[in-house]
């Protein structure tokens, strides 16, 4: 099963390994309540898990690691290591400043998981990248959702069993990808290698204008992702619905994603990853313009703009990484995908501090500090629009 359908092992592997991303998030009111945390708090533990996978992709990329270890084993290592972290989390749930090392941890973790997900596709599908990568991340993206689902089917248990189960899920997530290993289609190991090589691929235009594209696409994603749970309590309330309903309905609105990775994989073959990546940037944008206007709209209206907006919000994020995986070094792909990462999930970091911190005084005002990135990034990618893309 695992080597006649690499594929589906890579995908659901990704699915498990990564609910280790959002895990703390998905018990957010219920730390609120059991240990006191604040708002300000939970962001601070979001942007310890960005920090983390970014300090993990940076030293993974100028190492060599990337490509001089075999990506099975080196997945496979970050997930149990990443899943023994995450549930000790649980000892140290009310103590903000180690909860904060160990939420960085799980992100030095994580920075094994995803980069190399996305090296073991290409190694086993190159020839279909944009449509394979638009599973990998759209299982990304039901990953970052589940802590929200695990917590609406436990909402009559303590909040420690979401993160245990997401513990339970990394560690099958590791033994799927050692027992898979790499594909035929890309060297196990790359020799030698000079740090910052993963650098060398931004002297080509168009793995620049894709990676800056990425970029943009990063600032704004993951703090809508952080912001969801914000969002959805402020409808509910204005519905007068039970606070009950948000795990399930943060989880809808991120899951969505999904179907948004994997329509934008198909669509990708038909006219290019630049032309998808390019109309999915611009619809979020325009929600992000357009969200804070109609602030007063019916909250039915506004939850199902919520979906489309999860929906289109990652679409693009596969097919930037098609487009880098096209265009940079073959011999140092792991080191230029995580070098891409390192920078895209930096600038998450200004951005979550940003949506978090401020909410309480600006409430949906937040949403266009998130603008800058789907403008900046639309703007850099438009000469690579206008080219076909191979995916």
């Amino acid at each position: 099963m695992l080597t006649r359908y690499p594929l589906v092992t890579i995908v659901i592997a990704q699915l498990f390994g990564t609910s280790l991303w959002f895990s703390v998030n998905g018990v957010g009111l219920a730390l609120q309540e059991a240990v006191g945390l604040s708002g300000r708090d939970l962001g601070l533990l979001t942007i310890a898990v960005q920090a983390g996978f970014i300090s993990g992709t940076l030293f993974i990329a100028t190492t060599g690691l990337a490509d001089r270890v075999r990506a099975s084993h080196l997945f496979a290592l970050s997930a149990v290591l990443g899943a023994l972290i995450n549930a000790a989390f649980i000892t140290v749930a009310d103590n903000v400043t180690l909860a904060a090392v160990a939420r960085f941890a799980t992100g030095l973790c994580l920075a094994g998981i995803y980069p190399l997900g996305m090296k073991l596709v290409v190694s086993w599908t190159p020839s279909h990248a944009g449509a394979a990568l638009g599973w990998l991340v759209g299982m990304l993206t039901l990953g970052i959702a589940s802590p929200h689902l695990l917590r609406g089917l436990t909402l009559s248990l303590p909040w420690q069993w979401p993160l245990l189960l997401a513990s339970l899920l990394a560690l099958v997530a590791a033994l799927m990808i050692y027992k898979l290993g790499v594909g035929p289609h890309l060297p196990a190991k790359a020799s030698g290698g000079r740090p910052w090589a993963g650098l060398a691929a931004f002297k080509h235009k168009d793995f620049r204008a894709a990676a800056l594209g990425y970029f943009g696409h990063c600032w704004e994603l993951y703090a809508l992702w952080a912001l969801v749970p914000f969002l959805v309590t402020r409808e509910l309330e204005r519905l007068g619905a039970s606070s009950s309903a948000q795990p399930w309905l943060s989880f809808a609105i991120i899951a969505v994603g999904l179907p948004g990775c994997v329509l934008a994989g198909r669509w990708s073959r038909r006219v290019g990853s630049a032309r998808v990546a390019f109309v999915a940037l611009a619809t979020s944008g325009a929600l992000c313009l357009i969200y804070p206007l109609i602030g007063a709209a019916p909250p039915l209206l506004l939850i199902a703009l919520m979906l489309v907006w999860g929906l289109s919000v990652i679409a693009d994020s596969a097919q930037f990484s098609a487009l880098a995986s096209a265009t940079a070094p073959a011999e140092r792909l792991g080191a230029a995908l995580a070098m891409m990462n390192a920078i895209g999930f930096g600038l998450t970091i200004p951005s979550i501090a940003l949506v978090t911190s401020l909410w309480d005084t600006q409430g949906l005002g937040v949403i266009w500090w998130l603008l800058p990135g789907p403008v900046l990034g639309l703007i850099a990618m438009r000469g690579l629009n206008r080219r076909p893309a191979r995916a």
